[in-house]
């Protein structure tokens, strides 16, 4: 088995804004590309997209240029550090790409298929809630993440983005982070209560890849545009996602005959049949 052939694609999602998504998206992918993975991160938060803010870059072109003719992917991507970490930028306030149609979509996933050879792993990071567009990207990806943290509201919301997911897209298998937790009795107390109702009405076993703790550190890496990772691997939180490393490898690791003989990222049209 080729390992570096086989791209194993990640969305990294939330039923809600605020749970430190984008901030989870960014470091894991730091995290994967530290480990020696080849890594590709796409900001398909298409309303308010600020990866780039995070980077501490200000790109010239991003996905909305990527729709134009004659525009490729090489001309949007943003090489974030030499040996394999890139970044494909989106931009904000575009009501047309918040809910692309699916001419738009069509034309966008002909110009995706051909990125993931030589990444190992290919992270989206989506939108917050459960809009088509936020659902097609889900549906492109190997794995679907679910960021929640412990308040009720994330909860309820993630609930229903994955309830959404399953009647349209029939996904049934996601993969569920807590980020912000006081201690991982929180965490995987929090995580118990949306796997029982997601056990209850959907009939789905949700699985938990982790908890990540609520720490200072994470203000301090946004207020300096730089991963956290980057700036320590001693915080709390840098441990914590490493781990959501390690385990994500061990996934991937685990299945690359299957991942090997799937697209990097599927056709939406063919992910919602």
């Amino acid at each position: 088995m080729d390992n570096v052939n086989c791209t194993l694609s990640m969305s990294v999602m939330s039923g809600k804004g605020g749970v430190g998504k984008t901030n989870l998206a960014l470091n894991l992918g730091y995290a994967l590309f530290k480990s020696g993975h080849p890594l590709m991160l796409m900001d398909c938060d298409l309303g308010l997209a600020n990866l780039d803010v995070l980077l501490g870059l200000s790109p010239d072109m991003n996905l909305q240029d990527l729709l134009m003719p004659g525009v490729n992917i090489a001309d949007v991507l943003v090489r974030v550090e030499s040996g394999g970490f890139d970044f494909l930028p989106a931009t904000s306030g575009v009501p047309e790409l918040v809910e692309m149609d699916e001419d738009l979509q069509a034309l966008l996933f002909d110009k995706l298929k051909a990125l993931a050879k030589g990444y190992e792993y290919i992270i989206l990071d989506l939108g917050a809630g459960i809009s088509k567009t936020v659902l097609s990207f889900a549906a492109m990806t190997h794995m679907q993440i679910v960021v929640i943290t412990p308040e009720p509201t994330s909860l309820t919301d993630s609930y229903a983005m994955m309830k959404v997911l399953q009647k349209q897209h029939g996904i049934t298998d996601f993969y569920v982070v807590v980020n912000q937790m006081a201690s991982p009795e929180e965490g995987k107390l929090t995580f118990d209560r949306l796997k029982a109702a997601c056990k209850r009405f959907l009939s789905i076993d949700i699985k938990y890849l982790g908890g990540v703790h609520h720490d200072n550190a994470i203000v301090e890496a946004v207020r300096r545009q730089t991963p956290l990772l980057k700036l320590t691997t001693k915080a709390q939180a840098s441990q914590d996602i490493s781990a959501l490393a390690k385990r994500i490898q061990t996934l991937r690791g685990e299945n690359l005959v299957t991942i090997s003989k799937t697209p990097a990222l599927r056709d939406v049209s063919i992910a919602g049949k």
